[in-house]
């Protein structure tokens, strides 16, 4: 096996990645990126590289023993279908890193975007002191709202132990066990309130789509994706509850994915706010408690 640049690497890696028909979307949309991520990740290199900086220098070449090293990561990737994040136990939001593993969902909602950019912050007060994470998974949303707004309490409920086990492994990484409270709870069950703000991502995807993901979709928990025959269970539960454990003043702000045709045929006559993302503006949406108190 003969030396090779680290773009010739990576170029190899993504090829690979492309003929073995891998499906991405945990934090790559690309063969190439995907590659880039494995391959930086396991030569230890920080995954912000310039990769025509390392190529310039005629010294830096990868070993066999490394090309070996990265083939392997690429195999098991290839032979288990795992999400990326899934082997290298990390995931980036909004630039920010998460400790990850199979016990709870990859985190990559929009939400994320709508906190980073300030796009809700115009719903929001001097009182909003109140955070809600609802299906917190691996805790990613509660920990960037607690960077986001440094003068709130934020709570991150789940009602798998797994992915609480897996938020508390960040809320300790990022120092915030201060400002950021793990509860178990089935929906809004174990939570009284009131909030201010509640941010959710729950499990939307309808059947059809269930029965049509890749195998690395369905490496992840089933029950922080599966939304029932339409998508809409956990959301038809959480607007009957969720306007009694919100303050005067407070807004829920919702994920929904690809599930647009679901929610409004679910929720006709609903007032809503829709949100844009890189995703577009029909997946992140923005409800106010006087909007839940009609239905």
């Amino acid at each position: 096996m003969s030396a090779l640049t680290l773009s010739g690497l990576i170029a190899a890696s993504a090829e690979r990645l492309t003929q073995a028909g891998v499906a991405f979307g945990h934090g790559t949309q690309s063969a190439f990126d995907e590659a880039v991520w494995l391959v930086l990740w396991r030569l230890g290199l920080p995954l912000d590289t310039d990769l025509d900086e390392v190529d310039d220098q005629a010294k830096y070449t990868v070993s066999p023993e490394q090309q070996a090293d990265c083939a392997a990561l690429i195999d098991e990737r290839i032979s288990t279908r795992k999400p990326a994040a899934y082997l290298t136990q990390e995931a980036w939001l909004q630039g920010v890193s998460f400790y990850i593993d199979e016990r709870a969902i990859v985190p990559r909602s929009l939400i994320a975007e709508v906190l980073a950019d300030g796009t809700i912050d115009a719903w929001l007060n001097e009182q909003t002191k109140q955070v809600l994470d609802l299906c917190t998974g691996n805790g990613s949303l509660a920990v960037l709202a607690a960077l986001a707004w440094p003068e709130v309490q934020v709570t991150g409920a789940d009602i798998s132990d797994d992915a609480l086990a897996v938020a508390k492994i960040n809320v300790a990484r990022h120092e915030l066990h201060e400002r950021v409270t793990l509860v178990h709870s089935d929906g809004l069950s174990a939570l009284p309130g009131p909030f201010d703000l509640i941010l959710c991502n729950p499990p939307y995807v309808c059947q059809a789509s269930m029965d049509a993901l890749p195998a690395e979709y369905r490496a992840e928990p089933e029950m922080a994706l599966a939304g029932g025959t339409d998508g809409m269970d956990f959301v038809r539960q959480l607007f009957k509850d969720a306007s009694s454990r919100m303050s005067e003043n407070a807004v829920l702000v919702l994920e929904i994915g690809n599930e647009i045709e679901h929610f409004l045929t679910a929720f006709p006559e609903l007032e809503v706010t829709w949100l844009d993302t890189s995703a577009g503006d029909d997946q992140v949406l923005l409800i106010t408690k006087e909007a839940l108190l009609t239905l």
